[in-house]
């Protein structure tokens, strides 16, 4: 067990890969649960006989649920060891999409996201502390494997749930979600080491993090950078379906194609936080604005607009790497006992900046047009960059 072997340039062991994939395992399912959904608002709206706003409502509120939920549990459970944890919130995720799965009522579905969301923040909170610690060395690569479930699940659960979905009926794609939560537990269960103990901290210590000004624009660049993905594409299945004018049997392929644009995106965070990542952010974030504006302009042409979109996908996971570490190597100097809620603010930070894109893109879809989505995208994705320029000047004054 204790001979290693090479993967993707690091070496692990046998009983450390299984453990990587498992938490890869973990991120894919966590994912799939929680953006499957986008593919299948239209029909979600038309069964619980609701607005297509309320029904990205329940994208948002899952993410504000992660994010307000996730640092208050993991302030509550960060003493206490990682294996049940992990089990047990594993558990409910599984209980929370049968009862999606079940649900016949617009606020039964909106409950049951909500409980899911929580202890999804938790496991993906777990998932990262536990992948930033093997090894030191390479974990800016380990822990860019572990993000790339999250864009495997573009890849390949949202549009086989989306598949699913519109094949036998949205709530078969939660029981497809449940099952693969079946899947995770059991993995989790063998390769979780039991011996991964909490690591006690004060409300104070944890909370105070957020005192520091390097802290806080940590937190919210990252955020509106997704704010800035998904202002549109919360709203991708409308404007392929009424903007581009795409036929509904190719959209689960073009979700497919976004997907693999993710997962290229993932794996070059893990290039870009190797060298220097928090300063070539501040141009990418310049460059993700000018994308998101291009939308508006190629949304006449069916080419150039999905050329738009696949580039959108290109540049949405660029930063995750470089921010997620960053958080916990913030937290390591101002207090080390306050690394897992450091870490929890990763997650948070993401499903914050989902949450505010897509309510917002919600009310620009609604009052002026989905093509205006795209420009509202390329606004907090300037406002992502200056405050990357902000956090680069604060890590040169500290240094």
């Amino acid at each position: 067990m204790e001979n290693t072997t090479e993967m993707a340039g690091v070496h692990l062991s046998a009983k450390q890969k299984l453990l990587v994939f498992s938490l890869v395992l973990l991120t894919f399912v966590t994912g799939t649960s929680e953006f499957v959904i986008v593919g299948l608002l239209s029909r979600i709206a038309s069964s619980l006989e609701v607005t297509i706003s309320s029904a990205g409502a329940l994208v948002s509120c899952f993410a504000f649920a992660v994010a307000v939920g996730t640092p208050i549990v993991v302030v509550l459970v960060s003493r206490y060891p990682a294996y049940p944890l992990m089990l047990g919130c594993m558990s409910i995720f599984i209980a929370g999409n049968i009862a999606s799965a079940l649900s016949s009522a617009y606020f039964w579905l909106l409950g049951a996201r909500v409980v899911t969301a929580v202890v999804c923040g938790l496991m993906q909170t777990i998932a990262m502390t536990v992948a930033s610690a093997i090894p030191a060395s390479k974990r800016g690569l380990v822990v860019s494997l572990v993000f790339s479930g999250f864009t495997i699940a573009s890849i390949l659960g949202v549009p086989l749930g989306t598949w699913i979905g519109q094949t036998g009926g949205w709530n078969m794609a939660f029981w497809f979600t449940a099952g693969l939560g079946f899947i995770s537990l059991a993995m989790l269960s063998l390769t979780v080491p039991r011996n991964l103990k909490g690591t006690p901290s004060s409300l104070k210590n944890q909370f105070g993090l957020l005192a520091h000004a390097r802290m806080i624009t940590a937190f919210f660049a990252p955020a509106l950078s997704l704010a800035a993905t998904y202002a549109v594409y919360t709203y991708i299945m409308p404007i392929l379906e009424h903007e581009l004018l795409i036929p509904a049997r190719y959209t689960s392929l073009i979700l497919l194609l976004f997907g693999v644009a993710s997962i290229i995106s993932t794996l070059l965070a893990g290039k870009i936080a190797a060298h220097d990542g928090l300063r070539k952010l501040r141009f990418i974030f310049l460059l993700q604005a000018i994308i998101l504006v291009s939308l508006y302009f190629t949304l006449h042409s069916t080419v150039l607009g999905l050329i738009t979109i696949f580039l959108i996908g290109l540049a949405i996971y660029l930063f995750n790497v470089t921010f997620q570490l960053y958080l916990i190597d913030l937290a390591g100097e101002y207090s080390p006992s306050a690394k897992v809620f450091a870490a929890s603010l990763f997650p948070v930070s993401v499903n914050f900046g989902i949450a505010v894109g897509a309510a917002i893109g919600g009310l620009i879809a609604t009052n002026f047009g989905l093509p205006y989505t795209g420009w509202m995208g390329g606004l907090l994705a300037l406002a992502a960059a200056l405050l990357t320029f902000i956090s680069v000047h604060m890590q040169k004054k500290k240094s």
